[in-house]
């Protein structure tokens, strides 16, 4: 084991030592190119280059067409569009991004145009109000303005009762509500 050790050890020193001479001996040598040679090098580095490109485009150059590519359909028209609003992708939310509903969206446009119904108001509840309070708050005045209880044409009322209690029993609705409501 030792021997092994030592030949070893002899070996790296010997190479150690010839390639500090090497470095010390000024040799003078040039390095000449001739023009073909360059072409040769020139040739080989566009090649390489060609197939790194080749190596990285593979899946769509050799991706086979099917039935549905061959095919004008009308779901092709705006392959951008469908990209970024399938119902698949709809489950999470990117970051950056603020969830743009319908009923956000109406809001918003309501607020800019000071036509937002405050609905607390509606149901005589502070905005502090529990979802408790805003139920049994709710269910006072739905007895009360029932077209079927007062035998009067209060459908409208009774309407608006039902959004309001419909936006503040749900605390995303009532959360994208309270955004845009004024209160002064």
């Amino acid at each position: 084991m030792n021997s092994v050790k030592f030949f070893v050890i002899s070996i790296l020193i010997l190479g150690t030592v010839q390639t500090a001479s090497a470095q010390n001996d000024e040799l003078d040598m040039e390095l000449e190119v001739t023009d073909e040679e360059k072409i040769i090098l020139f040739s080989g580095f566009i090649i390489a280059v060609i197939g790194i490109f080749l190596f990285l485009a593979r899946d769509v150059i050799l991706r086979k067409k099917t039935s549905y590519d061959k095919k004008d359909l009308g779901s092709k028209q705006d392959k951008t569009y469908e990209k970024y609003h399938s119902d698949w992708g709809e489950d999470y939310e990117e970051l950056g991004k603020r969830k743009n509903t319908k009923e956000s969206q109406e809001f918003r446009e309501e607020a800019a145009n000071d036509s937002l119904p405050n609905y607390y108001d509606m149901l005589g509840v502070t905005k502090e109000a529990t979802q408790e309070e805003i139920k049994t708050k709710f269910r006072e005045l739905a007895k009360k303005t029932h077209p079927d209880k007062t035998k009067e044409n209060s459908e409208e009322k009774m309407t608006e009762l039902n959004k309001a209690y419909e936006i503040l029993s749900d605390v995303e609705r009532r959360e994208a509500y309270d955004k845009y409501l004024k209160i002064n």
